[in-house]
């Protein structure tokens, strides 16, 4: 399992004349087995989502419409900024990264997890993910 979040490019199939098919093969381009899938949408741009990390559940991020600005934070302290706007990409966040999303008004985001909702898996203080941090 990788330990940091990275950008996959989707398979992008079509032209401009019919449109396009992008594919998340679940054998291929994701590192878990999916067990829940679900989207956000009408999200204001003055909010900011997320602000949280998970002890175990792994993530795909994608932006089908619009765009999502994503901040990732580790336990190594490593920063990332991704902008996803294309949706022939996907954003991979592993376990253990303090992540937050801001989006563009018409953002539609799709989030493939690998487990279902359980609210013991969040880590929603960020005061906690850092003593998490010191731990390491």
């Amino acid at each position: 399992m990788p330990a940091t979040p990275y950008i996959t490019d989707l398979p992008v199939i079509g032209e401009p004349s019919i449109g396009y098919l992008s594919v998340v093969d679940f054998h291929n381009l994701l590192p878990f087995k999916p067990e829940r899938i679900y989207w956000t949408y009408y999200t204001p741009e003055s909010i900011v989502r997320g602000r949280h990390a998970h002890y175990k559940t792994e993530q795909m991020l994608m932006a089908v419409s619009g765009s999502i600005l994503v901040n990732i934070e580790t336990l190594k302290s490593e920063l990332f900024t991704f902008k996803l706007d294309k949706p022939g990409m996907g954003l991979y966040i592993p376990p253990m990264a303090w992540h937050t999303m801001q989006y563009s008004h018409s953002a539609v985001q799709l989030i493939i997890a690998s487990s279902h909702f359980d609210e013991e898996d969040y880590i929603r203080d960020y005061k906690t993910f850092k003593l998490l941090k010191t731990k390491q």
